[in-house]
């Protein structure tokens, strides 16, 4: 059920980045306690990762990941999720999936906490080349992806969320929390709307 005034449509923009938000093993891992059910999920971000290349747009990649410094830093949130702990810096927990590796160009940042912004160079990167928009995947939807979608917005960027290139450990929350997204934050669209546009883009290159 959709409200009047609500779910309009912001776009893609002329200059769109495609950031990938912690599909690293620690959530892609069975063995981990903070898996999340993501093998679609990693599929249909390949597909975008090789659309994204071919229309030369940037492409970010988020971790998270824990010193002992950072432990202090993020104490609150891991009182919350104690499970974050299994995500020690230089682990192979905080790796990401070797089916999505990024290219030696991407840059692979380290967040604390939910958002991709919070803490990290995000917003000076989008800045610098130029971006006015963000494909937005990854995991949670109802964590990390939402908190790094409102942020986008909040920094004067149009989010685009491709419905199944993302994904969370709760189906419940996963829908629910799209619902939202589409209802006041970004656009949730289809992977092949996305890759659409990226072709468009990269035909428009060519």
């Amino acid at each position: 059920m959709t409200r009047p005034g609500f779910h309009g449509r912001a776009g893609f923009g002329a200059r769109p980045a495609l950031i990938v938000v912690d599909v690293n093993v620690g959530f892609t891992d069975p063995a981990s306690p903070l898996v999340c059910n993501l093998d679609d999920v990693v599929e249909s971000i390949g597909r975008l990762l090789g659309e994204a290349r071919r229309a030369e747009i940037p492409i970010v990649y988020t971790t998270v990941s824990f010193t002992e410094g950072d432990k202090r830093t993020a104490a609150a949130f891991i009182d919350k999720v104690p499970a974050l702990l299994t995500l020690e810096a230089g682990s192979r927990w905080v790796e990401i999936d070797p089916r999505i590796a990024p290219e030696p160009s991407e840059p692979v940042l380290n967040k604390l906490f939910a958002s991709a912004f919070f803490g990290t160079a995000l917003s000076s990167l989008l800045a610098a080349a130029g971006c006015d928009s963000l494909i937005v995947t990854g995991a949670s939807t109802s964590g990390c992806v939402r908190a790094t979608v409102v942020d986008a917005l909040q920094h004067g960027y149009r989010p685009v969320v491709p419905r199944e290139a993302v994904g969370d450990r709760n189906p419940a929350a996963h829908e629910a929390n799209l619902f939202d997204i589409d209802a006041k934050y970004g656009d949730v669209v289809s992977v092949e709307e996305v890759v659409e546009h990226l072709v468009e883009l990269a035909g428009a290159r060519a």
